[in-house]
């Protein structure tokens, strides 16, 4: 394919609001690559469909390394966004240097909130006691709106096997705006360390601590054996996620 959408009348698609644009072109490439994934997805979103104009979203967690290393042996230009909240744990941000050094990425993008949206909401840091969806629109989702708003795609590194409401996560879907593709939506376990075993990737430090999933210092908790693996974020709460693929948002 040459990066034009196969939906009939795409020509004129530029008329439609940007949601309704993403939705159609989600719509179209879940068709083309329907059964494609890992490697060969993420190449053809790169490479072939949105060629500059697609980043990668990164927490730069337990797993990340493996979506990471693919992307870089694909182009490690590729735009990297990470969410710095202000709230990580130092292990992540020293983990972030490593990896990206480790596997060559020459655009990591490190953003942050704004301090005047901060302000207003959060003005002693501890919002998400209050309110952690309140905490993560402001630290997260708005952040990473702004980052995004000059592409046409992004990368996710969701899977199925985090159960939940990522149970059914599509490789292929409309965010708001945007496409995003995630590539090992459909992976399990043994895929994914495999990556990791091949190349030799490092894992994160907190892992060996009991951290199977790595957010905000203050709201994850390791997880206890025997339990999903995002179980130890936002411990004791109904909340586990953090807003950012949820089209209302965007």
């Amino acid at each position: 394919m040459d990066g034009a959408s196969p939906v009939p009348g795409f020509a004129f698609a530029g008329r439609l609001p940007p949601a309704r644009r993403a939705a159609l072109r989600a719509a179209a490439l879940a068709r083309s690559y329907q059964g494609v994934d890992g490697p060969e997805l993420l190449q053809a979103m790169i490479a072939v469909e949105f060629p500059g104009r697609i980043a990668v979203a990164s927490s730069f967690g337990t797993e990340s390394a493996a979506l990471l290393a693919l992307v870089a042996e694909i182009e490690p230009t590729t735009p990297v966004i990470f969410l710095d909240t202000g709230k990580l744990f130092r292990e992540t941000i020293a983990y972030r240097e490593r990896l990206a050094e480790r596997l060559g990425l020459t655009d990591l993008r490190i953003v942050r909130p704004d301090p005047r949206e901060l302000g207003k909401p959060d003005p002693d840091g501890l919002l998400h006691r209050r309110d952690p969806d309140a905490c993560c629109a402001v630290r997260k989702v708005a952040p990473l709106t702004r980052a995004l708003a000059p592409f046409e795609a992004w990368v996710s590194g969701r899977k199925r096997l985090h159960g939940g409401e990522r149970g059914a996560v599509a490789t292929l879907e409309a965010v708001g705006d945007h496409v995003v593709a995630s590539p090992l939506a459909t992976w399990s376990r043994d895929q994914i360390d495999a990556v990791f075993t091949e190349r030799g990737l490092p894992d994160h430090p907190l892992l060996h601590d009991g951290y199977a999933s790595i957010g905000c210092a203050p709201c994850t908790k390791p997880a206890t054996s025997g339990l999903d693996v995002r179980y130890g974020r936002w411990a004791g709460r109904e909340k586990t996620e953090c807003g950012i693929h949820r089209p209302a948002l965007f």
